[in-house]
């Protein structure tokens, strides 16, 4: 009997120490995630005038896709080569961050550490003046593994009314998110699940066969392979969520999965 009491004695205490260990734990997590300073009026009035996906969400989205934002920019290094970034410049590649993870609680770009923005388009030795500038951005791989490099004036107008179908930040976004299951090829694995992954591509190579006969509104850059035609397809989703829905029901509906998002019924 007194053997019986002495094992459950040791259990219930084992058990209050486990208890106590994981109620630590999360408070410790409660107070990392209510760390970030929030956003400054500037940022909050940027926000309402810049981002037309925020001014779509109601207020408790708005208030979390603020948190992501501050989050992202007092986390992530954003700097300059050859210009001074300023509040704008910080707010729309933060944006371009969230867009494609908002659909996700917990998602964190962990292969990320800094964005470097150019003023325009450079090329691939990274020179922003001279000739054969025309890479808008890219996500660094090898010694420039971790860093995004941006173009500002891509950036500005991916943002701006006369977008139309397009958003560099996106884009590129887009591509880490593709990337960090450890291969870019169009089928990010942490966000899709496995028995989708094979109507995805299918519905893919129909397409990028159509768009290579010139059968289809999809910018033509992506059929340059897997990885560019999800981030041309996801730029296309949420910059004109109902046309792609009603040119491309199939891909539209896919996308939604894919995003955790339905941005045109948000409209």
């Amino acid at each position: 009997m007194s053997s019986f009491i002495i094992i459950t004695a040791v259990t219930l205490l084992a058990l209050g120490i486990a208890a106590f260990l994981i109620f630590k734990k999360r408070s410790h997590k409660a107070v990392v995630t209510q760390s970030s300073q929030p956003l400054t009026d500037n940022y909050q009035q940027l926000l309402q005038q810049q981002v037309a996906y925020y001014q779509k969400l109601d207020a408790a989205s708005q208030a979390r896709f603020q948190g992501l934002v501050a989050e992202f920019i007092q986390t992530v290094r954003i700097e300059g080569v050859g210009l001074e970034v300023d509040d704008l410049d910080r707010l729309l590649v933060a944006s371009s961050a969230v867009i494609p993870i908002f659909g996700y609680q917990e998602w964190r770009y962990k292969n990320l550490t800094n964005v470097i923005l150019y003023p325009d388009t450079f090329n691939n030795d990274f020179q922003f003046e001279g000739e054969s500038r025309n890479i808008m951005g890219m996500v660094g791989s090898g010694y420039m593994n971790g860093q995004m490099l941006l173009s500002r004036a891509a950036l500005l107008k991916g943002f701006s009314s006369q977008s139309g179908k397009q958003n560099t930040g996106i884009h590129e976004f887009v591509h880490l998110l593709d990337g960090a299951d450890g291969a870019t090829d169009g089928v990010p694995e942490y966000l899709l699940a496995h028995e989708y992954a094979q109507p995805w591509l299918r519905m893919m190579h129909q397409e990028i066969n159509r768009i290579e006969k010139g059968h289809s509104d999809i910018d033509p850059y992506a059929a340059t392979n897997e990885a560019e035609f999800l981030a041309v397809a996801a730029e296309y989703f949420f910059e004109k969520p109902e046309q792609l829905q009603q040119k491309h029901p199939e891909m539209y509906e896919q996308l939604c999965r894919l995003f955790a998002q339905n941005p045109a019924a948000d409209l």
